[in-house]
C-alpha cells in the first residue's frame, strides 16, 4: 500500500461537517492512519471569503496517484464543490500533498504538490503528523522549513481532527 498525505479545506456551509463527510468518504478508499488538528486559516488569493477550516490525513491506498485524484475529485463533487475561479470559496478541497517518495508531474496532478512549502494551513498540519517529513526530492525537512519561512498567512490549531471520523 502507498503512502499518501492529503489536504483538506473547506469554507462554505458547515466546515466541519464538511471535513467529517470528506474522511468519512476517504475511509472507503483506504486506510486513515492519523488525522491533524483542524486549522482555521485565512484566504489565500482571492481574500474576499470566509475563512478557511483545514487539516491534513496521513492515508494508505492502494490507489495509484492518477487513481486516488480521480477519486478525490468524485468525493468533493457528491459533497457539493463546484469549481469557478482559482482559490474560489469551496466546500471541500482535498489535495494530494504526497504520495510516498514520488516526484511525478502530469498536466493534471503535480506531486508533492507544487505550493505545498507556500502554504501555513498545510505546512502546519503536515508538521503536527510528521515532524520530520522530507520533501522528496529535495531533502526539505518540512518542521525545519515552517521554522524559517516568513509571511505565511495565519493558520491556527482549533480542534481535534480525530474527532470528525466518529461522527
Amino acid at each position: 500500500m502507498a503512502l499518501a498525505y492529503l489536504g483538506f479545506g473547506t469554507n462554505l456551509g458547515d466546515r466541519e461537517a464538511n471535513l467529517g463527510a470528506g474522511l468519512a468518504a476517504l475511509a472507503t478508499l483506504g486506510e486513515i492512519e492519523a488525522v491533524s488538528s483542524i486549522y482555521q486559516s485565512e484566504p489565500v488569493g482571492f481574500r474576499d471569503q470566509p475563512d478557511f477550516l483545514n487539516l491534513a490525513v496521513r492515508f494508505r491506498t492502494d490507489l495509484g496517484p492518477e487513481e486516488l485524484l480521480t477519486e478525490l475529485e468524485a468525493i468533493e463533487s457528491r459533497l457539493g464543490r463546484r469549481r469557478s475561479f482559482r482559490n474560489a470559496p469551496r466546500v471541500l478541497d482535498i489535495d494530494i500533498l504526497l504520495y510516498d517518495d514520488l516526484e511525478y508531474s502530469t498536466t493534471r496532478l503535480v506531486i508533492p504538490h507544487p505550493r505545498l512549502l507556500e502554504r501555513a494551513f498545510v505546512l502546519r498540519p503536515l508538521v503536527e503528523l510528521e515532524p520530520d517529513l522530507r520533501l522528496p526530492g529535495s531533502g526539505i525537512v518540512l518542521s525545519d522549513h515552517l521554522l524559517e519561512a516568513e509571511g505565511l498567512e495565519r493558520a491556527e490549531p482549533i480542534g481535534p481532527g480525530d474527532q470528525l471520523l466518529s461522527r
